[in-house]
């Protein structure tokens, strides 16, 4: 059952009032940048293999209830079970498996957020599950607060947050036309009290027509009727990359960028891993690209890209819930997202 604290609640929407108030404050404080792309002791954590674990999923649905309804495959009648056994094995080193009692107790009283679009919300609503299993009985809060998902285990005082921010640069309404400001991000100062952040971005910036949420492109005093995406991705990257050096503070705060999340042109009736991974995906070589020349700000890329090119099964598929949808975008839960939040806890915990 869950436990909505009006306490939680109050705070929650006194923190997010701080935030609308502190919009146009802005704190500059120099650090250093790494951009880390190697796990632990030279072994290089994405690189390997699925291999079939049967003491996978360390979730499903019936022990956590809030799976948000669309990622729930079997609850929309996927038949088979195989592809959530799959474990991502890296060549010659193993990660550690997930304990959820030990990412709780070391951060304990922390804030960790996820930025950006519905695949960040994916992999958030993978964690929390995995965190409600470790710890069934621990008391918690699910709230969704505008863009803002907040889910709270009570008695550890640890939030995990999940905030839609899917290009991370403004779009304003301007004379009745979507303004995409390339070159602006003016808010985000609800990011520097995180002490955790994991950004993700890519699946909008290469929608066109009716799908993309900008009617001009400008930069600066130049206005664009349209861009090639890619070179709009970057220029959007490089717009994120020097707000962040301006802005976050490696002392304070944990940054992560994950990898594209890859799509697949078929995903109907796959039930196991592919045997080639494919070619590398072009955002993620510029997503690799702007993160190296960041000067300030220690970061760590996971590089999840490589390793979900080889699922084309654990997308949704027909199992959305939408009899007239083709997901092969989005992944089903449990699923390959699960691995990701494996990664993103061996680098927690390291």
């Amino acid at each position: 059952m869950v436990c909505y604290s009006v306490s939680v609640v109050a705070i929650v929407s006194t923190f997010l009032t701080i935030y609308s108030l502190s919009l146009f404050l802005n704190s500059k404080t120099k650090q250093f940048n790494e951009v880390s792309l190697v796990g632990t002791k030279g072994c290089d954590i994405y690189k390997g293999s699925w291999v079939l674990d049967e003491s996978y999923p360390l979730y499903n649905s019936s022990t956590c209830p809030f799976i948000e309804n669309t990622f729930d495959c079997q609850k929309h009648g996927r038949p088979d079970k195989e592809f959530f056994k799959y474990r991502w094995q890296p060549f010659g080193c193993n990660l550690p498996r997930f304990n959820g009692t030990e990412l709780v107790l070391k951060y304990k009283g922390k804030r960790i957020m996820f930025v950006g679009d519905s695949l960040g919300q994916n992999q958030w609503f993978s964690l929390a599950c995995m965190l409600h299993v470790a710890l069934p009985q621990a008391k918690y809060s699910l709230d969704k607060i505008g863009k803002v998902y907040v889910f709270t285990l009570l008695e550890y005082n640890i939030w995990l947050l999940c905030l839609a921010n899917t290009l991370f640069v403004d779009t304003v309404t301007e004379k009745g036309s979507r303004v995409l400001k390339i070159d602006s991000i003016s808010s985000g100062n609800i990011l520097k009290e995180m002490d955790v952040l994991v950004f993700n971005t890519w699946h909008w910036w290469d929608r066109k027509g009716i799908k993309q949420t900008w009617n001009v492109i400008q930069e600066g005093n130049i206005t664009y009727k349209d861009m090639d995406r890619m070179e709009l991705y970057k220029k959007g990257l490089n717009t994120w990359a020097k707000w962040a050096d301006s802005n976050l503070n490696s002392t304070k705060t944990r940054v992560f960028f994950q990898g594209v999340s890859p799509d697949h042109d078929g995903c109907k009736g796959k039930v196991r891993p592919m045997q080639s991974s494919g070619s590398v995906h072009p955002a993620e070589i510029e997503l690799e690209k702007v993160l190296k020349t960041m000067s300030k700000l220690y970061i760590h890329l996971i590089n999840i890209t490589r390793l979900s090119q080889y699922r084309s099964d654990g997308h949704q598929s027909i199992y959305s819930g939408d009899s007239n949808s083709m997901d092969c975008i989005h992944w089903c839960l449990p699923g390959v997202p699960d691995a990701w939040n494996q990664l993103l806890y061996h680098l927690l915990i390291s």
